[in-house]
């Protein structure tokens, strides 16, 4: 299998103590019940060939996205990078944009929304609930509408609160569910199982050397995710 030449295209930073890579929507962050290989082996494996590393090789899982979703997944190389990544994370120090294309226009172009969210472990979602419920926890995040196409809209989001689910979730509570979701409230699912949303950005300064980083990761190879990731660019060289 050649793990190492699958995920080199797909790296968008690396050095000695983190490593970010833009993640396929197919791909699952974290081994889990289904047995697929999880992206972080994969890391792993390309981290002892690239290194020549012997035995076991660290890697600190950051953060997770939804295996249908796709983008920039970071990793810690070093358990120091790891800890400060994830004190950065408690503290919202590390800024989070998804992008998602739904169908229906949102009732604002920009607006913050706030939700109660209760996870429901065996239906594996999340539902807004009145605010005082047990087991609820707060939601937040803003959105830009940024760019149209004859059938879709593309968001712009930014995660306040970091909630399962939650751009899912929240969305889908103005009645904007994202392009393929089934789950939340979309009438089909996508051909590839993949959902509409992307881990487009990632603002955050270096564990260790403190460096300002700002992450990009470039949209999956769709047809409609590389027509608004154009006009995105179009509009931003205007």
């Amino acid at each position: 299998m050649e793990i190492a030449k699958s995920l080199i295209s797909r790296i968008l930073y690396e050095d000695n103590h983190i490593i970010v890579i833009n993640k396929l929507p197919s791909e699952i962050v974290q081994g889990d019940k289904t047995g697929d290989m999880p992206l972080s082996d994969l890391v792993k494996a390309y981290i002892a060939k690239k290194y020549k590393k012997p035995g076991n090789v660290f890697l600190g899982v950051v953060h997770r996205i939804d295996r249908p979703v796709s983008g920039a997944v970071i990793f810690a190389r070093t358990s120091k990078g790891l800890a400060r990544l994830n004190a950065m994370l408690q503290e919202r120090e590390l800024k989070k944009k998804y992008w998602a294309v739904v169908k229906n226009a949102p009732p604002s172009e920009k607006d913050v929304l706030v939700n109660f969210l209760q996870k429901n472990e065996k239906q594996n979602k999340s539902y807004p609930v009145a605010e005082n419920t047990p087991n609820s926890k707060r939601a937040e995040l803003q959105y830009e509408v940024i760019c149209h196409s004859n059938d879709y809209h593309l968001l712009e989001v930014e995660l306040i609160t970091g909630r399962h689910h939650q751009v899912r979730a929240q969305l889908a509570a103005i009645k904007c569910p994202i392009k393929g979701d089934l789950k939340y409230g979309f009438d089909r699912s996508n051909a590839d199982a993949s959902i509409h949303l992307h881990a487009r950005k990632l603002t955050f300064k270096h564990p260790i050397s403190k460096e300002e980083i700002n992450i990009i990761a470039p949209v999956p190879d769709d047809k409609l995710w590389k027509f608004f990731e154009n006009e995105d660019a179009n509009g931003q060289s205007e």
